[in-house]
Parts: structure tokens; sequence; C-alpha cells
């Protein structure tokens, strides 16, 4: 059996997930402490595993998709989450210095 082979184009698509941009951004502006980006970071993580997941296997072409027999892309998925997580809480912070 030979190891697939995927370009770096798909890992990076794998960050750009739509669902992962929009449940980590919302969360992370949502959070009121540093310490509730974990809770972002997972659901976005989990939001966006499974619903590629869901489209892959409704057989729906998607950039980097979730199977059974494929790479889950779950080191760029992690990293990616955390990272727009960190961008949706330090934007809120910018942006509305005050706000409750």
């Amino acid at each position: 059996m030979t190891v697939p082979y995927y370009t770096w184009t798909v890992w990076i698509w794998a960050g750009f997930d739509p669902v992962l941009i929009a449940v980590c951004l919302y969360l992370g502006w949502s959070a009121d402490q540093f310490g509730k980006l974990f809770v972002a970071v997972i659901a976005g993580f989990v939001a966006a595993v499974l619903f590629s997941w869901a489209v892959t296997a409704i057989g729906v072409p998607w950039p980097a998709p979730v199977s059974h027999d494929g790479p889950t892309f779950f080191p760029v998925r992690v990293g990616a989450a955390i990272l727009w997580s960190i961008l949706g809480f330090t934007a809120r912070r910018i942006l509305r210095p005050h706000a409750p």
C-alpha cells in the first residue's frame, strides 16, 4: 500500500476552512477572558471537522476533505483554530477597548 501524497496547498486549505474561521472568530470575539479561547479552539475544530466530513460524505468536493481513508489534517486545523481564535479575541480588544 502506498502512502497518498497531498500537495501543500491542500494542507493550507485545511487552515482556511470557512467553518473553522467563522466559529473561531465569533467565539474568539465573544470571549471575555483569554482562557476561554480554549473553548473557541475546540468548538471551531470540531465544527470544521464534522462539517468537512459531512460535505465529503455526500460527495461534494471540498478543498480539505475528511474521510475514513484520507488524511484529516488535524495539526493544521488545530493550529489554525488557535490563530483564528486569538485573532478574533485581539480584534475585539482593539476595535472595542471598553466593551463589556
